[in-house]
């Protein structure tokens, strides 16, 4: 195999954006078909995709097409684990947007299939390939940092107006999208949480407001409070309805701590690891030495979208490790299960999660739910530069 023929299934906001990019910029990547169930995308297929791109209305003709190696899953949420179980089992590789599924239930049978099949997976984690969380985690996961003993993570520029909201059916309802800022807006933060420091929470209590600063049914106001096996504890706040807001990540371990903000990582580098100078200083008063020091990074985001999908081809060509295994979408899924079942339990919430407890209070709010939106235009947004 030279080139990898891949399939888009959803060709919506990010769909449409990943179709021209296997168009243009990846090299070894070639896209052979589209599918999708709403005719206007399809219109938009034709109109803007090459003639010999196979474009289908359902999803069985697609998958018994065998028109292409591997099939990148860009639809609602709720439909990544049945689409990606699906694929496997048809022989395909699999690569799905974010977040991995909307409950963590049917993200462990998705990634059982995964196992399952000789196929590659992967997740559409684009922001690991920004050079700030790259060097984040080499730095934490080498021991530079020392133990962690705090994580506080405060991601409030997710700003987002009703319009937003109405311009869509599923958009910020149980039924449609399955959660809120958590589910739409930060899947990305949730995974680098763990992802840079190798470490889940062994509890959390969250609480999180429903339609606190929009008219929608889901959360769009969430601050949870973890606590780490080895003693550490974390705080993570966000919202999409506070402006100006504020995206910084601290990390603080016994050898000093790590702030990540405004594109820059500053490392407040202790001379004397804390624990050490605690048992060595007799003075009363003092601190250990501290020096800032700004930690280089190389400039600009990272490949982001393009380079998660020319390392799935990659892997796929020459064996190349995926930077984002689709396993790992399980994680921070799990902390967003979490916060909604503790802010609907009132109480905290232990890990390893109770998958069935939290799958039944889901299906409990899309059955109980009353809310009706005002019909949007349905148009297409522009989503560049939002994830």
């Amino acid at each position: 195999m030279n080139k990898v023929r891949f399939g888009i299934i959803g060709i919506g906001n990010m769909g449409s954006s990943h179709a021209l990019s296997l168009i243009h910029d990846i090299q070894g990547a070639e896209l052979t078909a589209v599918c999708d169930t709403n005719p206007k995308r399809l219109d938009w297929a034709k109109e803007h995709l090459p003639s010999q791109v196979l474009i289908f209305g359902n999803p069985k003709d697609f998958f018994e097409s065998r028109a292409m190696d591997a099939v990148l899953i860009a639809t609602p949420h709720y439909d990544h684990p049945s689409l990606a179980v699906q694929a496997f089992e048809s022989g395909y590789h699999v690569l799905i947007e974010k977040p991995s599924g909307v409950y963590t239930k049917a993200v462990r049978e998705m990634n059982l299939a995964a196992e399952a099949s000789d196929k590659l997976f992967g997740i559409m984690y684009n922001q690991r390939t920004n050079p700030l969380y790259a060097k984040l985690r080499e730095l934490v996961l080498s021991g530079e940092l020392g133990e962690i003993r705090r994580t506080n993570w405060i991601i409030t520029n997710w700003y987002r107006s009703q319009s937003y909201y109405d311009s869509g059916g599923w958009r910020a309802t149980w039924a449609g999208e399955g959660g809120g800022v958590l589910l739409n807006q930060d899947p990305h933060q949730l995974d680098l949480w763990q992802w840079t420091t190798g470490m889940m929470p062994a509890r959390v209590r969250a609480f999180c407001h429903f339609g606190k600063y929009r008219n929608i049914e889901v959360e769009d106001d969430v601050t949870a409070y973890v606590e780490y096996s080895n003693g550490a504890t974390g705080l993570f706040v966000t919202t999409t309805g506070e402006a100006p807001g504020t995206n910084r990540y601290e990390l603080t371990g016994d050898n000093g701590k790590i702030v990540v903000e405004d594109g820059k990582l500053t490392f407040w580098r202790l001379r004397v690891p804390e624990p050490q100078f605690n048992a060595e200083f007799t003075g009363g008063f003092g601190q250990p030495e501290c020096w800032k020091c700004d930690i280089p990074i190389h400039e600009g985001e990272g490949s982001q979208h393009k380079g998660i999908l020319r390392n799935f081809t990659n892997a796929i060509l020459h064996g190349e490790p995926l930077l984002a295994p689709g396993k790992d979408g399980i994680h921070g899924l799990t902390l967003s299960n979490a916060m909604h079942l503790s802010s609907w339990t009132e109480d905290w919430v232990e890990l390893p999660l109770d998958e069935d407890l939290y799958h039944a209070k889901l299906q409990e709010k899309i059955e109980a739910s009353t809310f009706r939106k005002a019909s949007g235009d349905g148009k297409t947004l522009d989503v560049s530069g939002t994830h």
